[in-house]
């Protein structure tokens, strides 16, 4: 089994789902699970895990993300992007100054409401099934964190923007939320994914590479261990006599340890076991997740 990220370009059209579903077929494993979804017509990074690291899911969710997206002023749609049925168009008169003023009120800690148009789920019920059947149910605001908004370059009625968030932030509310500040309304025309945590769009690689490169019999080069996204981790080894009690994911005997400190362990023979802290009134060393594969298969 293959262990480890694989930094895809997902392509527009494909759902992150349809990226999953692809790769299956192409590597012929089954355990595989995407980063946090991308709409079917964004496009970028999507990291995906494979075997063991699968278990980073949830983690690499919560990074922080950076995107480019084209933002329509002018026009506004149910979907809150150019894909949705227009409510309202407007005339657009705004400056460059206008925009970058209202941009940066965005900055810092926000509470964003959800759109209609998601995956959330009301009653066991996705929003967007419920908006398709012409339902609007109120949602909570949720707080939101943007440490970034760039206006990159100004085509009136279009701004193009950059934009570094947190997890659930939802860019097309964010082009919702900023034309109904100036005035005119808006929407999203375009969205690319450039970073997730580590991964970098100029990295990524389409499913038609991913093949190739997995036919070549060269999918190592290009599969990024667990371990290395917790580089900034100190790293411990066990000792030989100790390989078996982490393998089987029981705690071992360690000291001179702080119990603040995530570490990145490993047995004596220098494979990847997991992350683990300290307990100092033990003088124990605790794993809190397992990436450990008994196959050796990295």
């Amino acid at each position: 089994m293959l262990n480890g990220v694989l930094n895809i370009y997902k392509e527009p059209g494909f759902t992150s789902h349809d990226v999953v579903a692809k790769l299956r077929g192409i590597l012929r494993q089954k355990k595989i699970g995407h980063t946090g979804t991308l709409d079917p017509d964004a496009e970028g990074v999507l990291p995906v895990c494979l075997g063991k690291a699968t278990r980073l899911c949830d983690m690499l969710a919560g990074e922080t993300k950076t995107y480019e997206a084209v933002l329509l002023l002018g026009v506004s749609t149910d979907t809150q992007d150019t894909s949705g049925k227009v409510l309202e168009k407007r005339d657009v008169q705004v400056t460059a100054e206008e925009a970058e003023e209202v941009l940066a009120s965005f900055v810092g800690r926000q509470m964003q409401i959800p759109p209609m148009y998601s995956a959330l789920k009301h009653n066991g019920k996705k929003l967007y099934e419920l908006a398709r059947e012409g339902k609007t149910i109120e949602r909570e605001p949720r707080p939101v964190y943007f440490h970034e908004i760039r206006l990159l370059s100004v085509e009136i009625p279009r701004l193009r923007i950059r934009v570094t968030c947190s997890k659930g932030t939802y860019i097309r509310t964010l082009c919702s939320d900023v034309g109904d500040k100036l005035g005119c309304g808006g929407c999203m025309e375009h969205l690319t994914r450039t970073r997730v945590g580590t991964f970098h769009i100029e990295d990524a690689l389409r499913l038609a590479d991913v093949s190739r490169i997995h036919e070549e019999g060269e999918l190592s080069r290009i599969l990024v261990p667990v371990d290395r996204l917790f580089a900034d981790r100190p790293a411990l080894h066990t000792t030989p006599e100790q390989d078996a009690l982490v393998h089987n994911g029981n705690p071992v005997p360690m000291e001179g340890l702080s119990e603040e400190t995530q570490y990145r362990l490993y047995d004596s023979a220098d494979h990847f076991i997991g992350i683990c802290r300290a307990d100092t009134a033990s003088g124990l060393l605790k794993l809190e997740k397992m990436f450990y594969d008994p196959s050796g298969s990295d």
